[in-house]
C-alpha cells in the first residue's frame, strides 16, 4: 500500500513538472496601498523682528490738552452790522474825493454848445438861457424867470433852461419850485458830470435854506464827488461845518 502511494506521488510530481507554467505578472498595487504624495514644504518665513524693533505708539504729549485744541478751533465769523456814517465821516468824504478826482474843466458856456449840428430851436433856446443867466448874475432874478420860461417853451428838452429856472426860483426864495426844476434838469443831464455837480450844489443850497442840514450836507458831498472844483458845494459845506455844533467839538 505504501509503495502504491509512493508511486502515485512520483507520477503526480512528474506530470506537474511537464505542465506549462503561467507567465509572471507583477502585482497591481491597490489604491489603498498607493503611497501618499510627497508634501511640498512651505516657503521659509521672514524672521520676526526683535521685540525692541517693534514701533510703539508715541505717548500723548502732556503739553497738548483737549482745552487747548478747543481754544484753537476757528470760531465762526461774526456777522457784520451795517453802520451808518456819522456826520464827521460825511464831512471827511469830500476831502478824500477831491484828492482822487481832479476838478473838471469848466463847461458853463452855453453859447459854445451852439454847434453846426444843433437844431434852430435848441440854438434859440440856448441863447435865451444865456441871457437869463446873465440877468441872474446882475441880481435880477424876476426878469431872469420871464426870459428863462421862454427857453423851455421853445425847446422843452433844454436841460440848462430848467437849471437856470431853478436857480432863479432859489434867488426868489421859492425853494420847493427850485427843487422841482432841479429834478427835471437832473434827469436830462445824466451824461454831463460838470452840470450834475451844479445841480447837486444848488439842491444843497435849497436844503440849507430850508433848514434841512443833513440833506444839504449830502447834496454838497455828492457835488464835490462829481467835481472837486465845485466852489458852491465847497463853500456850502464849509458854512455847514461852522453852523453845526459838531464842528466846534
Amino acid at each position: 500500500m505504501n509503495s502504491f502511494v509512493t508511486v502515485m506521488l512520483a507520477a503526480l510530481l512528474a506530470l506537474s513538472a511537464c505542465a506549462p507554467q503561467r507567465p509572471y505578472r507583477a502585482p497591481v498595487p491597490s489604491i489603498r496601498s498607493s503611497p501618499a504624495p510627497a508634501r511640498i514644504p512651505p516657503p521659509p518665513q521672514a524672521p520676526l523682528p526683535p521685540p525692541e524693533a517693534v514701533i510703539k505708539p508715541l505717548p500723548p504729549d502732556p503739553k497738548i490738552r483737549e482745552q487747548d485744541l478747543k481754544s484753537k478751533a476757528p470760531s465762526p465769523p461774526a456777522k457784520e452790522t451795517a453802520q451808518q456814517p456819522t456826520s464827521d465821516e460825511v464831512r471827511e468824504a469830500p476831502e478824500a474825493g477831491a484828492a482822487l478826482a481832479p476838478p473838471l474843466a469848466d463847461d458853463s458856456s452855453l453859447l459854445a454848445k451852439i454847434t453846426p449840428g444843433v437844431t434852430p430851436q435848441r440854438a434859440a433856446s440856448l441863447r435865451l438861457t444865456d441871457e437869463g443867466s446873465k440877468l441872474l448874475d446882475a441880481g435880477e432874478p424876476a426878469k431872469a424867470v420871464t426870459r428863462l420860461e421862454r427857453t423851455i417853451v421853445i425847446d422843452a428838452t433844454n436841460p440848462y433852461g430848467y437849471f437856470y429856472l431853478a436857480k432863479a426860483q432859489y434867488r426868489l426864495g421859492h425853494y420847493q419850485e427850485s427843487l422841482n426844476f432841479l429834478g427835471v434838469a437832473e434827469s436830462r443831464l445824466s451824461g454831463e458830470p460838470f452840470w450834475l455837480s451844479e445841480v447837486h450844489a444848488l439842491r444843497g443850497e435849497n436844503y440849507r435854506a430850508q433848514g434841512q442840514l443833513q440833506r444839504a450836507e449830502a447834496s454838497y458831498t455828492e457835488a464835490l464827488r462829481l467835481n472837486s472844483g465845485n466852489r458852491t458845494a465847497a463853500e456850502g459845506l464849509t458854512r455847514l461845518q461852522l453852523e453845526t455844533p459838531s464842528a466846534n467839538r
